[in-house]
C-alpha cells in the first residue's frame, strides 16, 4: 500500500492565501473519521527545503495552494523537478525544487502533483471569500470519492482536471 501526503500551504491571514491549509484541514477530518490508513497531511505558511526531506518517506505527495493562475476554479498538475536558484535569504520554494532537492539528496522519486485552487482575494484579513470557499468546496468534493484509492499504487485519477491554461 503506497503513502500518500497531502501537503498545504499559504496565509490564512490573507484571506484566500488559505486555500491550501484549508482543504488539508478539511480533508484530514475526513480521513480520519473514516479511518482510512496512509494518508498523512501537512501545513505550513509556505514550501522550504526541509521539505525534501519529508516527501522523500512517501511514495505520493499531492501539494496544495491557492493560485492567481487564468484557472477557472481549480486545476491539477503534475510536478515535473526543477532546479531554482538558490539565494541566502529565500525563505520559500516550489514544489517542483522540493522534489529536485527529494531525488539529489534523498534519491527518492515520490510521484508528486500540485492542486491549484483559484484564489480572489490576498488583502490581510481572515476568512476566505465566497468565491474561493465554492472552488474549496468543489476540490473537497472531487476528492472524498477517491481517497480510499489513493493509496493504490495506479495513476491520480485527477490528472489535469480542470486546467485551462
Amino acid at each position: 500500500m503506497m503513502k500518500v501526503l497531502f501537503y498545504g500551504y499559504g496565509n490564512p491571514g490573507r484571506r484566500d492565501d488559505g486555500l491550501g491549509i484549508a482543504f488539508i484541514e478539511r480533508l484530514e477530518e475526513y480521513v480520519r473519521e473514516q479511518n482510512i490508513p496512509n494518508i498523512d497531511f501537512d501545513t505550513n505558511y509556505q514550501l522550504n527545503i526541509e521539505d525534501a526531506e519529508t516527501i522523500s518517506h512517501y511514495d505520493r505527495v499531492i501539494f496544495c495552494d491557492a493560485t492567481t493562475e487564468p484557472v477557472d476554479d481549480l486545476c491539477i498538475t503534475r510536478v515535473t523537478p526543477s532546479e531554482a536558484r538558490i539565494e541566502f535569504t529565500m525563505h520559500a520554494v516550489s514544489p517542483a525544487f522540493v522534489l529536485a532537492l527529494c531525488q539529489s539528496i534523498y534519491r527518492k522519486s515520490p510521484d508528486t502533483w500540485l492542486l491549484h485552487l483559484k484564489g480572489y482575494d490576498w488583502s490581510f484579513r481572515e476568512g476566505m471569500t465566497s468565491n474561493a470557499e465554492k472552488n474549496l468546496r468543489k476540490a473537497i468534493d472531487l476528492f472524498l470519492p477517491y481517497l480510499h484509492q489513493l493509496t493504490k499504487a495506479t495513476p491520480l485519477f485527477l490528472a489535469s482536471a480542470g486546467c485551462t491554461h
